[in-house]
């Protein structure tokens, strides 16, 4: 049902009222007096509420003057990080394809830190809409210069006015999206009066149901005022920018395929399980062997923290797990974290193995952790759970956990693979350590099998299988 336009009233996808931290019942938005945020606010949310699709809408807000979208929009919403509101809107849209996902970010965001990750959605062609917001100033830190500031005007950080020997000139974003291949829509428009208000209502349509209608990327930029930045009354922003902004951003359609572009499904990747050995490349081992690996079916969770110093192998123990779990048909994900340098640094990664789907990739408390150096130790020790393992190469942590609720297994590890042939094999001993302990959602035949193919160094895949059974025996052979 769509709304009783001769009525003037809020849409319905707006909260009837804006509950704010630390104010109750407001029904004025946080916006300043001539802001364009709250109009854009509502063309959107009307176009939402016309268009019916208001419960699968989500708005994503990134950091600056609109981050608190979510205290007006009654529809999902999700707050980025500065910048990444396109990337966060690509892992929703893609996760879920029948969303419609509205990216809404301002100047100093999509065009400054945020620019990359725009271009390289608006390139890929990603089925999202984003509402860009230029106001020619960074409003919400204070006034600083924005990659959109026009020449010779003045900001708290030019305070002679851009210089374009010393700033650059203003980036015009809808020329540059516009020059890509994948995008079917991009529009520039500007707040001032009814008639502008007008078409930029219009663009806003034309961009959530080109969403809709399965075209692709759309693209509206918004020249819109900022009287605070501007020390400026609201009537002076809004001349100001028929003057000024507009003559060099251009309002104009600087790109419509909507016509010819033939619509274009998203889908999930979701290849079946027999298909998993052909992504792993282990077909090859496998040949007239065929293993299929036993396979837990009651409900289960495993959250592997791995951490040590960088050049241990301790991301690639984590692939490893990953790659040999995604090989039983289970639920995987596999999250690396490089500390500030990759060798000699920490490093550690994050592993969830599944049989029902992982929500996100995080392991903030894992079930075990695998740990090689005493600052990772330190570090993760108190993050495990309650009842869960701990296994560390115990030739380079002399100090073993301190708590008594967990299974601490300590290994001399890269010990053992130095006599062994090579001290690179400590990290496969430790995941023999651990495919013993975890044998009931693990076969041991599976991974005998499987691991020669997964295991990427040929020169270390002999003394890495004995490393692997090693472990495996070890463990075995614990009390």
């Amino acid at each position: 049902m769509t709304r009783q336009h001769n009525i003037l009233q809020k849409p319905s996808t707006f909260f009837d009222i804006f509950e704010r931290k630390g104010v109750s019942e407001v029904k004025s938005t946080h916006y300043c007096p001539g802001c364009g945020h709250g109009i854009l606010h509502k063309l959107i949310a009307e176009a939402i509420e016309d268009f019916g699709i208001q419960d699968k809408t989500v708005l994503i807000s990134p950091v600056g003057c609109s981050v608190f979208a979510y205290y007006y929009f009654d529809t999902g919403n999700i707050q980025s990080a500065h910048g990444r509101a396109p990337a966060v809107g690509t892992g929703y849209k893609r996760a879920n394809p029948h969303s419609i996902v509205i990216s809404y970010q301002g100047d100093g965001d999509l065009a400054a830190i945020g620019a990359n990750e725009i271009i390289q959605a608006a390139n890929r062609g990603e089925a999202i809409t984003v509402f860009f917001v230029n106001n020619a100033i960074y409003g919400m830190t204070g006034g600083q210069m924005a990659p959109t500031t026009l020449l010779n005007q003045t900001t708290t950080t030019t305070p002679y006015g851009r210089n374009k020997f010393h700033e650059g000139y203003p980036l015009r974003m809808s020329e540059i999206i516009a020059t890509l291949e994948a995008p079917v829509y991009v529009e520039r428009c500007m707040l001032t009066d009814a008639k502008n208000i007008a078409k930029t209502r219009n663009a806003v349509r034309k961009a959530i149901k080109a969403q809709m209608d399965q075209k692709g990327f759309s693209f509206v930029e918004v020249l819109s005022g900022c009287p605070t930045g501007w020390k400026m009354t609201p009537q002076e922003a809004k001349t100001w920018i028929t003057t000024d902004l507009s003559t060099y951003f251009v309002p104009g359609v600087y790109k419509d395929d909507l016509e010819t572009r033939e619509p274009h499904e998203v889908k999930q990747e979701n290849p079946p399980p027999e298909d998993y050995y052909h992504l792993l490349n282990i077909n090859q081992t496998l040949k007239e062997e065929y293993v299929f690996p036993h396979v837990l079916k009651e409900p289960f969770l495993e959250e592997i923290k791995i951490a040590g110093f960088g050049g241990q192998g301790l991301l690639s123990l984590g692939y490893v797990i990953a790659a040999l779990a995604m090989g039983h048909a289970y639920e995987v994900s596999w999250l690396p974290s490089y500390g500030p340098e990759m060798r000699g640094g920490t490093a550690n990664c994050s592993v969830k193995i599944s049989n029902s789907r992982i929500g996100s990739p995080l392991v903030t408390n894992p079930s075990t952790l695998i740990v090689m150096n005493k600052p990772s130790m330190k570090k993760f020790e108190n993050a495990v759970i309650n009842g869960g393992i701990i296994i560390y190469d115990s030739g380079l942590i002399d100090t073993p956990p301190s708590r008594q609720d967990v299974t601490a297994i300590g290994v001399p590890a890269t010990e053992i693979a130095d006599t062994l042939g090579n001290t690179k094999a400590a990290n496969i001993l430790l995941l023999g350590v651990y495919a013993r302990l975890k044998k009931q959602f693990l076969d041991e035949q599976y991974i005998q099998t499987a691991l020669p193919a997964i295991l990427e160094s040929k020169a270390l895949r002999d003394v890495n299988i004995k490393a692997f059974n090693y472990g495996f025996t070890y463990s075995e052979n614990m009390k």
